[in-house]
């Protein structure tokens, strides 16, 4: 591929966990950068008029099937980004095997399924693909065995696949740290950011996001840390 250094220009972008969260400030920065969201998240986005399918990531072949569906209705993606993500805290042995094993379906391997359906798409445009990991997926936490082991195994996947699809498919390994969104919610006291908890908004993660996704062809953001300054688990 040769070096054109025109931005790239938003097309339709695909969102995992597009309903809430990050996921929800990236379709507003989709939108108001010009392109067209589409949502795959276990609920609707809140607003019923932005594409979408509803599926749980820990399936994945619903989530191949998720994707089959947006091609149909509103076409296939210039663009990628895996926002979807959960957690279960505690030791090891206290959190059941279900669990913990649905943190790495949905964090690693749901990333994996949508990505590889994707794929074909994005190759024939040239497209981008941005992955979320987490400061976690860098430095380890206790009492976040499953978490860090999903995130870890995105930052891997992430960096074998930019290697992979050099010069084929830009590819961005996003490294968050935390955010003000509902993540923490139905989490006991011990797991939540306390109350003078320095955490990052959403949309300037999202934005920075847009960064990359307009990069021009030819030269890619590898790897993007967005945290504040105060961020405890960065570097």
């Amino acid at each position: 591929m040769t070096y054109d250094n025109r931005p790239r220009e938003l097309g339709v972008t695909y969102v995992t966990g597009g309903s809430s969260g990050l996921g929800a400030a990236l379709v507003d920065a989709v939108a108001k950068a010009g392109g067209v969201p589409a949502v795959i998240d276990r609920v609707p986005p809140p607003d019923p008029s932005t594409p979408h399918t509803v599926v749980d990531l820990a399936d994945s072949q619903a989530a191949a099937a998720a994707v089959s569906e947006l091609v149909s209705t509103v076409g296939p993606p210039q663009a990628l980004v895996t926002a979807a993500g959960t957690d279960a805290c505690g030791p090891l042995d206290q959190v059941s095997v279900a669990d913990w094993e649905n943190v790495v379906r949905v964090n690693l391997l749901g990333t994996v399924s949508v990505v590889r359906a994707c794929l074909p798409h994005l190759v024939a445009v040239h497209g981008t693909v941005v992955t979320v990991a987490s400061t976690l997926g860098l430095r380890p936490a206790g009492d976040a065995t499953a978490y860090c082991a999903s995130k870890f195994g995105v930052v891997g996947f992430t960096r074998a696949l930019a290697m992979e699809l050099a010069g084929r498919v830009g590819v961005t390994l996003l490294v968050p740290g935390g955010m003000r969104t509902r993540f923490f919610d139905g989490r006991t006291e011990q797991y939540r950011p306390g109350p003078d908890a320095d955490l990052s908004d959403p949309a300037d993660v999202a934005n920075a996001v847009i960064t990359a996704l307009c990069s021009p062809r030819g030269v890619e953001l590898r790897e993007l840390v967005v945290a504040t300054s105060t961020e405890p688990s960065w570097p």
